[in-house]
């Protein structure tokens, strides 16, 4: 073959490879702009809120479970949602936050053309992985307190996180973690039955209605051995209550061990 016509053609080649790998470039997905929580400057792709009550401690067993299953939820947070951890404490609007950050992804999905899967994994290891790792194993108990307001905090939490343009077309979860005993001025479950229709002639009826704007509510349950109390009857009076404040019920399950 005649040296011309095999230099045309290298010259095709390396043109080709050019081409190529400037289409990659073009059509690669480019990371958003991040903030110092890891999240997109224009909001979070999902919000994932775990409170966690206890201001009773959980039972050993129980507590060696939630680590689990909250890490779990933790790494299963979508590309750049948010998974925030906060503690039920009464003079915290909305909760203590422990932890709060986006999922920037661990680098499996990087492009190793076009990305740097190494700096990703490093990424989403030093300021996701570990900083949850440390929240959970800290001590997380709450302050002690003779009121347990879990409807006033996940209304807080609702006001803040839930509501606005930028949390309106983003998947929404919260989990609770708690024995889920109201305990308030206005309302009590340490008293009388568990009637949603008892709740709603109370005062705490109207003063902490509030807009889930559809998000999906579950619920780790502890188990308390004081008071005694009917869980089915009280797992439906949430029920009811998510569902009247505009939530999707997901589940609610047990967490092993009574305190």
């Amino acid at each position: 073959m005649p040296q011309y016509i095999m230099g045309g053609l290298l010259l095709l080649a390396a043109a080709a490879v050019a081409i190529g790998f400037a289409y990659l470039k073009l059509t690669a997905k480019v990371p958003p702009k991040l903030d110092a929580e890891l999240c997109p400057v224009d909001g979070p792709t999902s919000m994932t809120i775990v409170l966690l009550d206890a201001s009773d401690a959980l039972p050993p067993i129980g507590r060696q479970q939630l680590s689990t299953e909250l890490t779990d939820l933790a790494e299963a947070t979508p590309e750049y949602g948010l998974f925030e951890l906060r503690v039920l404490e009464p003079n915290a609007s909305g909760g203590a936050v422990k932890f709060r950050a986006c999922n920037p992804g661990d680098g499996s999905s990087v492009d190793a053309l076009t990305g740097n899967k190494e700096l990703a994994r490093r990424k989403w290891t030093q300021g996701f992985k570990l900083p949850l790792e440390r929240a959970l194993a800290a001590d997380l108990a709450g302050v002690p307190s003779d009121n347990s307001p879990i409807m006033a905090t996940i209304q807080a939490i609702a006001v803040e996180r839930f509501t606005g343009a930028r949390s309106d077309n983003v998947a929404k979860k919260l989990v609770i973690v708690s024995d889920m005993i109201e305990n308030g001025r206005d309302y009590s479950q340490y008293r009388g039955d568990l009637s949603f229709a008892r709740f709603k002639k109370s005062v705490a009826y109207k003063q902490f209605r509030t807009d889930l704007h559809g998000a999906e509510i579950g619920i780790k349950y502890v188990q308390r051995q004081k008071p005694p109390i009917d869980s089915v009857a009280h797992i439906r009076f949430w029920q009811e209550w998510i569902a009247d404040n505009n939530g999707r019920f997901d589940s609610a399950d047990r967490l092993q061990g009574v305190n």
